[in-house]
């Protein structure tokens, strides 16, 4: 047992305007980040809606952990389907290709990464938030520049899967409809 004194301190946080991002569409507040935790781990409450979702991908470097407070969603890992609702979790570890598709009007949870960083690819490219709400109208991950998305990522050790990769490697995940699918 180590008895040595952390040189961490004690802190208490709750979301405020200073803490938090609106970024593709989501509002994120870090609730502990790298300097808090000495980079174990980073601590993000999220408030999404349908649309929203980050496309396919997979982290070298965190894992990660969702704990639902509002709504549900459907989370996609490997060769593996989960529904997560209000009140429940999920462990997504790092090296597993993973998605999600959020099946309520809007989606509030915490994430958790361990070790830190990847909190500063959304930093970097998130907006000050007006109000502690999804923002209307935002960007999101399907309207914005894929490749510069991609880029901001791979600093970070995420990379995004191609089509090709999805089906082989996610087959549950449900593949999009073509635009002439309906016609």
């Amino acid at each position: 047992m180590n008895n040595t004194a952390s040189s961490l301190n004690a802190f208490k946080r709750t979301a405020s305007l200073e803490s938090s991002k609106w970024y593709m569409g989501i509002l994120t507040t870090n609730l502990a980040e790298t300097t808090d935790t000495n980079g174990a781990f980073c601590l993000v409450e999220a408030t999404a809606a349908p649309g929203t979702e980050p496309p396919t991908h997979v982290h070298s470097r965190e894992d990660e952990f969702f704990y639902v407070l509002e709504g549900e969603f459907d989370v996609y890992v490997g060769m593996e389907g989960f529904k997560v609702k209000k009140g429940e979790c999920i462990f997504l570890p790092r090296l597993k290709p993973h998605a999600f598709v959020i099946r309520s009007p809007r989606l509030r949870l915490l994430t958790l990464f361990t070790p830190t960083g990847l909190e500063e690819a959304f930093r970097g490219a998130g907006s000050s938030p007006q109000n502690l709400d999804l923002p209307a109208g935002a960007p999101t991950y399907a309207t914005t520049d894929a490749n510069k998305t991609v880029e901001r990522f791979r600093g970070f050790g995420v990379r995004f899967l191609s089509p090709d990769e999805v089906t082989v490697e996610l087959p549950f995940y449900p593949k999009p409809l073509s635009p002439n699918a309906s016609k």
